[in-house]
C-alpha cells in the first residue's frame, strides 16, 4: 500500500507547529517563575531579574557583542523578549497568526543565532538557523489550518480588516 507524502505534510506540520510552540511558550513561563530548569529558582522575572540580562551581558560573543552587552537587561528588550516568547508560543499553540508569528519567530532565531557568533559546535549553523527553517516552512504549508483555529482566524472580520494579522 502506497501513501501519498501530500496528505501527512498537514499532521507532520501541525505536530511541528504546536511542539515548537510549546518550546516558545515553556521558555515563557521558565523565566516568568523559575521552575528550576533554564531559569534557576529565585532568579525569575518576578523575583526582580531581567530574562535577557544575564546572556547578553555575559554570554553574547562575536561581531555583535558590544551591540548585545548594550541592550541586555533593558526594560524594553526584557519586554519584547518575553512578549515575543509568549505570544509567538501561544499563536503556534493555537494556529492563529501564522504569518506574523512566523516572521517574528525567524527574525528571533535570527536574532538568537547572532548574539553568540560563531556557534560553538560549526561555524555558521545552529539549531536556531534549523528553528528559523522551521518557522518559515510552517508559514508556507498554512500548518495554523490542520489542528488549529487557521482557517476560521482568517476568515474574521479583524484579520479582514487587519491581513498582516493572518
Amino acid at each position: 500500500m502506497t501513501t501519498d507524502a501530500s496528505t501527512k505534510t498537514p499532521v507532520w506540520a501541525a505536530l511541528t507547529r504546536i511542539t515548537l510552540g510549546l518550546i516558545m511558550l515553556w521558555a515563557f513561563i521558565d523565566k516568568v517563575f523559575g521552575l528550576g530548569f533554564a531559569t534557576v529558582s529565585g532568579k525569575s522575572w518576578l523575583d526582580g531579574v531581567s530574562p535577557t540580562a544575564g546572556f547578553l551581558q555575559h554570554g553574547a560573543s562575536g561581531p555583535f557583542t558590544s551591540l548585545y552587552n548594550a541592550i541586555g537587561g533593558t526594560l524594553v528588550v526584557d519586554w519584547l523578549f518575553m512578549l515575543g516568547l509568549l505570544l509567538i508560543g501561544l499563536a503556534l499553540i493555537l494556529g492563529v497568526a501564522m504569518r506574523l508569528a512566523c516572521y517574528s519567530a525567524a527574525l528571533l532565531f535570527l536574532l538568537m543565532w547572532s548574539a553568540v557568533l560563531p556557534p560553538k559546535n560549526n561555524p555558521i549553523l545552529d539549531d536556531h538557523i534549523v528553528y528559523l527553517l522551521v518557522v518559515l516552512w510552517l508559514n508556507s504549508v498554512n500548518a495554523g489550518n490542520t489542528w488549529g483555529l487557521g482557517t476560521w482566524w482568517q476568515n474574521t472580520g479583524l484579520v479582514k480588516k487587519l491581513p498582516f494579522l493572518k
